[in-house]
C-alpha cells in the first residue's frame, strides 16, 4: 500500500514538473511564482520546488535550456554556448522566402493599415496570430498604437523594410487594390524583385 502511494507521489511530482516546463516555455518570458501557482493549481511553496527539480533535470541531460530566476520570476532560456548556432537559425529563418500565408497578411495589413490581428484574421477567416509574428519579426510590419478599444488591441503597418524588399519606394506604388474576387496580388512583385535582388530585411 505504502509502495503504491509512493508511486502516485512520483507521477503527481512528474506532472506537475511538466505543467511547470510547458508554461515556461510557452510564455517565453519571466513567469511570477504567483503567477505559475494560480495557472498550475500548485501552491508556492511546491512551484518553487518544481522548478529546482526542472532545473536539476536541464543539468543532468546535458540539455541546450536552462532556468535563470529574476527576482520573484523564472524564465527558460538558452544556454550562452548555444548562442551561434541559434543566431545562424534565426539567420535562415528570416532570410527564407515568404510565405503564401504570410503574403496574404502583408496584403491585408499595406492596403489597410493600420490594423489589428483581429482586422486580419477577419478578413482572412484563419487565426493569423504566429504569421503577424513572425513578419514583425523579420521586420516587414511594427506596431502602429493601440486602439482606444477594450483591451487597447495593438495596429500594425508596414515599414521601410516592407517597400525595399517589394521595390518601392512609397506605399502608394503598390498593385491596384485586390480584384472583386478579393484576392490579394502582392505575391507577382514580390517574386518578381525577389528574381533582381536579395530582400533587405
Amino acid at each position: 500500500m505504502l509502495a503504491q502511494k509512493g508511486h502516485v507521489e512520483i507521477m503527481e511530482l512528474q506532472e506537475g514538473i511538466a505543467i511547470t516546463e510547458a508554461i515556461l516555455f510557452a510564455a517565453g518570458e519571466p513567469v511570477s511564482v504567483d503567477r505559475l501557482s494560480e495557472a498550475a493549481g500548485i501552491d508556492s511553496e511546491t512551484v518553487s520546488k518544481l522548478i529546482g527539480q526542472l532545473e536539476r533535470k536541464y543539468n543532468v541531460s546535458d540539455s541546450g535550456l536552462r532556468i535563470i530566476r529574476l527576482e520573484d520570476s523564472y524564465q527558460i532560456i538558452t544556454r550562452a554556448e548555444y548562442a551561434p548556432f541559434i543566431k545562424t537559425a534565426l539567420e535562415i529563418k528570416r532570410h527564407a522566402p515568404l510565405s503564401q500565408a504570410a503574403l496574404e497578411v502583408l496584403a491585408v495589413i499595406a492596403y489597410n493599415q493600420p490594423v489589428t490581428k483581429a482586422y486580419v484574421e477577419q478578413v482572412r477567416g484563419v487565426d493569423s496570430n504566429s504569421v503577424v509574428n513572425t513578419l514583425a519579426e523579420r521586420g516587414l510590419i511594427e506596431e502602429a498604437g493601440r486602439l482606444d478599444l477594450p483591451g487597447k488591441p495593438v495596429t500594425y503597418r508596414t515599414t521601410q523594410a516592407f517597400l525595399r524588399s517589394f521595390g518601392l519606394n512609397e506605399i502608394g506604388q503598390l498593385p491596384p487594390f485586390p480584384d472583386q474576387e478579393g484576392q490579394m496580388r502582392l505575391d507577382g512583385l514580390y517574386e518578381e524583385h525577389e528574381q533582381q535582388e536579395e530582400p533587405e530585411i
